[in-house]
């Protein structure tokens, strides 16, 4: 298991907000009566930390992330977690767990892979 990142990196797994009228080809569109957006979330202090819808779908597409989401304690911890008022300060306790941090590295792993160290160009 590679190194965990600070806490602070698992808030990139927010959306990155649309930022065309359309949705892109192939996705369908939000429902019209959906009672909130990326943007009502999101301020503009988190521009850095959006991550691409793209990159997001990887996420749903990852076994490794699928079968650790099999786990109920993992499962009862991210209910904690989306129920939270102060989710950051959770995030922080759970880090704590080799669990959750398994989890949290597997996310960043999909959405930020490593770049490649010590690779002679061809």
């Amino acid at each position: 298991m590679r190194a965990s990142k600070p806490c602070i990196q698992l808030e990139r797994c927010t959306p990155e907000p649309k930022r065309e009228q359309e949705p892109p080809a192939g996705l369908p569109a939000p429902p019209a009566d959906s009672p909130w957006s990326v943007d009502d979330i999101l301020s503009e202090d988190d521009e850095r930390d959006r991550v691409p819808l793209q990159k997001l779908k990887l996420l749903g597409e990852s076994e490794e992330l699928r079968t650790l989401l099999l786990n109920p304690h993992l499962r009862q911890l991210l209910i904690t977690v989306d129920q939270a008022e102060d989710k950051s300060s959770l995030i922080k306790k759970y880090m704590q767990e080799p669990l959750f941090v398994e989890f949290a590295d597997c996310c960043l792993g999909i959405v930020e892979p490593p770049e490649k160290e010590n690779v002679l160009p061809e």
